[in-house]
């Protein structure tokens, strides 16, 4: 009896230690791959920091005509060197210099900074020119409206329509614009186009109605937003408080900071009475390089509308490949003026994180925290 007992203890000893081999061993595995992925988001996310710039004066006057010459940015202290250079609408120009002599510099002399500076071309660049996928990665401007078509509209829901519709109609035609909605779920309204007629059918036919999910949405939002190729930014209109998202704000502020994408907001006068929203949104926006913008009524709506293509129009579009760091967490940004300019006022955003804590651009899925599996797309 007890040779019995001894035997199927061996047994049972048996099965326990291969049931933990085969845990060590697809934990195991399951790190590396792990690992593996962190380490090709690390090396996609720092190839090129983005950066939208606004500069104004002490009356808040945009402030125009400045070389890239006139900026210093450092990143974790350690200033870096400009690559891209651009301003308002008009084109991104590459200030990168050839190794060999062959290539020539920029024809733009105003564009050129010192000549004591130097520039390495990227990898991807032949003869010190960038690839025409690289040259896309810093030109032009995709805008992603995302409207709120919660139970909070019901009063007004018209005239934010018209708004938004005036809005789509006066920005350039080199923009493109994606237009969503969002209640409980997100609604793929009209998805990234230069047809302004599609983005307009698409706001038209938004109806009312259910929670506001607005956290869960601006996410997915953003992570569309952040696959795209092209200066982008996100204009949101919210009249009220998240009800129902399970995403914290600051985790959807994080990707867009790291995305290189400013967060705007338009709210009306009942998001303004919400305090806990109202701070939120401004440091949402603030952290990002974009503004917050609280309504009393529908003329201010479109004036806040008019305010954000001005400003569009005024950014100056800054691009550098980071210099070698070894910290992978949060990377402090700072944009400073040289010169006589050193008095005027710089807005963009204070840093990033080469790869998100949480809800990255090319991880996981966040269906499980979202209801990206009931958004539709036309």
């Amino acid at each position: 009896m007890d040779g019995t007992k001894f035997e199927k203890g061996i047994r049972m000893n048996r099965r326990i230690a291969l049931v933990l081999g085969f845990t060590f061993f697809f934990t195991a595995g399951a790190d590396r791959h792990t690992q593996a992925q962190s380490s090709a988001q690390f090396q996609v996310s720092v190839d090129l920091v983005q950066l939208n710039v606004a500069v104004t004066d002490n009356k808040g006057n945009y402030v125009t005509g400045l070389k890239p010459s006139d900026f210093v940015i450092t990143e974790d202290g350690v200033q870096e060197k400009l690559a891209f250079f651009g301003e308002g609408n008009g084109a991104t120009r590459s200030l990168l210099e050839a190794q060999n002599g062959d290539a020539k510099p920029a024809p733009d002399n105003s564009s050129v900074p010192p000549a004591n500076a130097s520039y390495v071309p990227h990898p991807e660049a032949e003869s010190g020119q960038p690839s025409d996928a690289l040259s896309a990665a810093v030109a032009g401007a995709n805008v992603y409206i995302l409207f709120d078509t919660s139970n909070y509209m019901y009063r007004g829901f018209v005239f934010a329509q018209d708004a938004i519709s005036d809005f789509v109609r006066s920005l350039e035609k080199a923009d493109k614009i994606a237009f969503y909605s969002y209640s409980r779920d997100l609604s793929r309204a009209a998805t990234l186009t230069a047809d302004r007629n599609d983005v307009v059918r698409g706001v038209r036919t938004t109806v009312a109605g259910d929670d506001a999910a607005l956290y869960n949405c601006l996410l997915l939002t953003v992570k569309d937003a952040a696959q795209t190729m092209g200066r982008k930014v996100v204009v949101v209109f919210s009249n009220g408080p998240d009800n129902s998202s399970v995403v914290p704000p600051e985790d959807v502020a994080e990707l867009a900071q790291s995305a290189g994408i400013p967060i705007y907001m338009i709210s009306t006068r009942e998001a303004r009475l919400e305090p806990v929203s109202t701070a939120v949104f401004e440091r949402m926006t603030a952290a990002t390089g974009g503004k917050a913008y609280f309504s009393k009524n529908w003329r201010d709506e479109r004036k806040a509308f008019e305010s954000i293509r001005d400003d569009l129009g005024h950014l100056y579009s800054l691009s550098y490949y980071p210099k070698a760091n070894p910290n992978h967490g949060w990377r402090t940004i700072t944009v400073k003026l040289t010169g006589d300019h050193h008095n005027l006022h710089v807005r963009t955003r204070n840093g990033y994180r080469p790869q998100p804590s949480r809800y990255n651009n090319s991880g996981g899925t966040v269906a499980e925290v979202s209801t990206s599996n009931n958004s539709s797309d036309r």
